[in-house]
This record gives C-alpha cells, sequence and structure tokens, in this order.
C-alpha cells in the first residue's frame, strides 16, 4: 500500500521547507524585572525593520504567582532585523551578565556609529572595551564591523597581532584605526 500524499517524501520536504521559511526555532528571551516593554521599545527605536510583534498580560493566577500587577505586561515579542525575541517582565531574580552578548555585524564605520551611539546611551561606560558594551538595561552587546573578522582572518600572524592590539585599545571599534595597524 502507498503512502498517503501528506507523507511522501516529497511533499516532506516541501513542508519542511515551507516551515523553516516562517519559522524561528530558537528565540532569544530576556528575563527584565519590570523594563520588558520600555526594552523592547527601546531596540525596536534603534533598529531598521524592527517591530513591536505583541504582549501578553499576566492574568490573576499568573500575577499572583508573580507579585506582579494583574493585566500588566509579563510578556513582549519583538523583532530586530528579522530576528525574533521575546522579553519578560520576571522579577528582579536574574540579572544579565557578559557570559551572554548579542552580536551586531557592520559593514561601514557610519552603522557602527549608529548602532554604538544608540545603545550606549544610558549604558554603563565601564563596560565598554573593544567593541563591548551594556545597555541601560544590563544587556551585553557587540558592535563589529565586518572588516575586523576580515583583517583577523589574515593569513599574517603579526598583522593579526598589530590588529588585536589596536582593537585592545578601543571602546568603539574604528575600520580606519584598524586597517592602519594592519597596514
Amino acid at each position: 500500500m502507498d503512502a498517503p500524499a501528506s507523507l511522501s517524501p516529497s511533499n516532506h520536504a516541501m513542508r519542511t521547507k515551507a516551515m523553516n521559511a516562517t519559522f524561528q526555532r530558537i528565540t532569544p528571551f530576556f528575563w527584565f524585572d519590570d523594563q520588558a516593554e520600555e526594552a523592547a521599545n527601546f531596540y525596536v527605536s534603534v533598529f531598521d525593520n524592527a517591530k513591536i510583534l505583541g504582549a501578553a498580560r499576566f492574568s490573576k493566577e499568573s500575577a499572583q504567582a508573580c507579585g506582579k500587577a494583574e493585566g500588566s505586561v509579563m510578556t513582549v515579542s519583538f523583532q530586530l532585523d528579522g530576528q525574533n525575541f521575546t522579553a519578560l517582565n520576571g522579577g528582579p531574580v536574574f540579572k544579565f551578565n557578559e557570559a551572554v552578548s548579542l552580536v551586531v555585524h557592520c559593514h561601514s564605520q557610519e552603522e557602527v556609529d549608529h548602532y554604538w551611539n544608540k545603545l550606549t546611551q544610558g549604558g554603563d561606560e565601564k563596560a565598554q572595551q573593544c567593541g563591548w558594551l551594556k545597555d541601560r538595561f544590563g544587556v551585553s552587546w557587540q558592535i563589529v564591523p565586518t572588516r575586523l573578522i576580515e583583517l583577523l582572518s589574515d593569513p599574517d600572524p603579526q598583522k593579526v597581532r598589530k590588529v588585536t592590539s589596536a582593537m585592545m585599545q578601543m571602546k568603539k571599534l574604528d575600520i580606519a584605526g584598524l586597517q592602519q595597524a594592519a597596514a
């Protein structure tokens, strides 16, 4: 007996391909004390091609369990440059740290400057080193020009050492300075 058409390998491959075009299997999930909505709105203002996708509110039961106000925002789903994220108002139990960071790849110094200037507003100045920053919510970001990756991938180890040394002296990465170090 033949398998139903819906179970055939070719139909499975087509469904999988269609699902992958619209389905994001892994979504970064951020735990905030009570700033999820503020953070999502801030991040959406920083990136082009960004939007708030929706919000879920605390029910009576979940509000009682979490010590939050009934009807207040529990989670906010948002999208930055095609990547989905979720922010949770989970209370003061957990804090962000540098063990996890978001990397923003930039094609130009103009892009580096834009993301750096926006994301550092109100952030921890002591956390700014080698293209890393911590925003005002405590989330760590790396603002990385694609040119840095190219320079660090050079087959000449002396050039790589010079670029690395220059990078280590920078807060915000400067493409011209990195290229000068490689010369």
